[in-house]
């Protein structure tokens, strides 16, 4: 797709105007990494300091009226009712079959109101899927537009937002409004104690420079896509299209908590009870590098006769560790702690199953 055809974020001018690297991401152009910084940079910025990325490529879903959580309930694989209103949860689509349509996080407003943030590439699926279901009264708005997402992740975010006047007592996936159209959820993708702000398209660019200047004291550094994808796969997070899809369904995939198995209805139950019931047949993995290699998705992971045995879904240089580390769907008798090999080029390189997260996550 030329980048003409992209969409752009209302940051986008304060992208280039930094120098950032564009790329494209779910039908977006955005910021893969910034002039001067780096994706090495950028990831230590947020691991020791604090780092700000624009992620409003991300979908914006408002559904309201009478019943909206009970609606939602019966659609998505969480159980909306184990959380109160100002509380955020994880939440998978599925198919029938129970593969994954799409990962999100739910906002829980009220029973009447819910904001949901799907994944760029799949936010007008996941529009169309729950307006065509849903019951009189319901209604599903597509904010995407509308709406701007940016995150302040890193262990002296609490101080930037405290600069600003942005409360950060709440709990883990706790949120909390800014004002009618702007809201602060303590969420992240990063494993770093973080927020996320909720703001009006509008009014993004103005957020964006009052971070950078609060933030100057605290080490701020703007941070692109590229240093988003190694801090989520240190911390062994799913990513749409990757560990998540519509041929790999949540058990698979490692996310079974996700899923509320109690509730009498939701979509792709009875495919998932069943995948639950005869136990999956492969198993996504940490893969740590016992040596030099780097693995990349698509990657043949092999036994040591040779065999295939799955395949690397994410996998990248660890900034942290100074290695190799990934994720990858395996056979479900290859347990964490067996060795394995990963055909990296023309070589076989020799990789550790590991349990996740790679480092440990300071999100609480």
């Amino acid at each position: 797709m030329a980048d003409q055809d992209l969409y752009r974020s209302p940051l986008h001018g304060a992208h280039e105007a930094a120098g950032a690297k564009m790329a494209e991401f779910g039908g977006w152009l955005m910021p893969l990494e910034y002039a001067g910084a780096g994706v090495l940079a950028e990831h230590a910025a947020v691991r020791g300091a604090v780092g700000i990325f624009d992620v409003s490529h991300l979908g914006k879903l408002r559904i309201t009226g009478p019943g909206t959580v009970d609606y939602l309930n019966r659609q998505l694989s969480n159980d909306l009712t184990r959380i109160s209103p100002g509380k955020a949860q994880y939440h998978v689509l599925c198919t029938d079959q129970g593969g994954v349509v799409d990962d999100m996080i739910a906002y829980l407003v009220s029973p009447d109101e819910v904001l949901l943030i799907p994944n760029a590439a799949n936010t007008t699926t996941v529009a169309t899927l729950l307006a065509d279901a849903a019951p009189e009264g319901v209604h599903v708005s597509n904010l995407h537009h509308e709406l701007a997402i940016i995150a302040v992740q890193g262990p002296r975010s609490d101080e930037l937002l405290g600069v600003l006047g942005v409360p950060t007592q709440m709990g883990y996936m706790g949120f909390e409004p800014l004002s009618d159209q702007a809201t602060v959820c303590r969420t992240g993708y990063t494993g770093e104690r973080g927020c996320e702000l909720v703001v009006p398209a509008d009014e993004a660019a103005d957020w964006w420079q009052r971070l950078l200047d609060a933030g100057s004291k605290f080490g701020v550094q703007a941070c692109g896509l590229g240093a988003r994808d190694t801090l989520r796969t240190e911390m062994g997070y799913a990513l749409h299209g990757h560990e998540l899809s519509p041929q790999i369904d949540p058990v698979t995939a490692g996310i079974s908590w996700a899923v509320g198995w109690a509730k009498p209805d939701f979509a792709g139950r009875d495919a998932l009870l069943a995948i639950r019931e005869a136990g999956p047949s492969r198993r996504s993995r940490g893969i740590k590098a016992l040596g030099r290699g780097i693995p990349r998705p698509g990657m043949a992971v092999i036994d040591g006769a040779g065999k295939i045995i799955g395949e690397v879904t994410s996998g990248t240089f660890s900034p942290t560790l100074r290695t190799g580390v990934g994720l990858a769907l395996v056979g479900v008798d290859h347990e964490p702690g067996s060795r394995v090999g990963v055909q990296v080029r023309s070589r076989v390189e020799q990789f550790e199953l590991v349990k996740p997260p790679f480092v440990e996550s300071h999100v609480r």
